[in-house]
């Protein structure tokens, strides 16, 4: 079983001198035996329609197409361990190109799908608050008061998590739109999601915070967690995270000939 490393690795020395790699194109590798077999393990007989999926997610992205196939490929292995969908309309779980690598992120609604997988949450949910609707916020007592029907515009001035376990333990959190953007500033790798997805970004980082510090984790979510957290690659010498993946064909694999190879360069993604 080869990891991320050593994947890498095969392809740098297998790669022509001018960086076409389209031997290795996506749905090339998808069609090898290894990773299908991968993929069916994982999935069953969903998996050949979640590897549709992940080649429309990368047909539908310029700068997905620029990525290495096989980060693409890691990044959506992850995600079928955690059995969410690719699909980026959905909001489960992202693959984020950095310049021209791809690594995983996990969507807010992912994280709601986790916990409400453990059997321990009642309810969960995260929303933002507009002006006007807030009326008090007690960080101690975590009484935090609401006038829904009091919204004065659509701007947004803070983000709300709560949930309650079946057990009766309940948790509130309310982040200001300030306390959000310094979060950003301080953890945010790029501007993936923040700058077309602002709301959905914010409400990750309320549910993932919340969660980690207060909720209960099952095995996926702890791995959920990880995964998400790990830096990408910022060069083209940094290092994907080891995730266990899939042995590489011994032989580029075969493409019909009209299919329309990938290519692969040193460009960084415009965040």
């Amino acid at each position: 079983m080869a990891t991320n490393k050593s994947v890498k690795n095969q392809l740098q020395n297998k790669k022509p001198a001018n960086n076409d790699v389209g031997s290795y194109s996506l749905k090339g590798l998808l069609n090898s035996p290894s990773i299908k077999k991968k993929f069916e393990d994982m999935l069953n007989d969903r998996a050949s329609s979640y590897m549709t999926s992940i080649v429309n997610l990368v047909s539908g992205d310029t700068n997905l197409m620029k990525c290495e196939p096989m980060s693409i490929i890691s990044s959506c292995v992850v995600a079928a361990t955690l059995d969410l969908p690719v699909d980026k309309n959905l909001g489960y779980a992202w693959v984020v190109p950095y310049g021209n690598k791809a690594t995983f992120q996990l969507g807010y609604k992912g994280y709601v799908q986790l916990a409400l997988r453990t059997g321990q949450y009642r309810t969960i949910n995260a929303l933002p608050i507009y002006e006007g609707q807030l009326e008090h916020w007690n960080p101690l007592t975590e009484e935090l008061k609401l006038d829904f029907e009091g919204r004065k515009s659509d701007k947004v001035v803070g983000y709300t998590a709560h949930f309650e376990l079946i057990n009766g333990f309940r948790k509130t959190v309310y982040w200001s739109k300030d306390a959000i953007d310094e979060h950003k500033k301080k953890f945010s790798k790029s501007n993936f999601g923040w700058k077309d997805n602002y709301d959905a970004m914010a409400l990750k980082t309320v549910l993932r915070n919340m969660l980690s510090k207060w909720g209960i984790l099952s095995v996926d979510m702890q791995t959920a967690f990880q995964d998400d957290e790990k830096a990408p690659a910022e060069d083209e010498e940094s290092e994907q995270p080891e995730v266990e993946v899939f042995d590489m064909p011994d032989e580029p694999v075969s493409q019909p000939e009209k299919e329309t190879k990938t290519e692969l360069n040193d460009e960084d993604f415009p965040f």
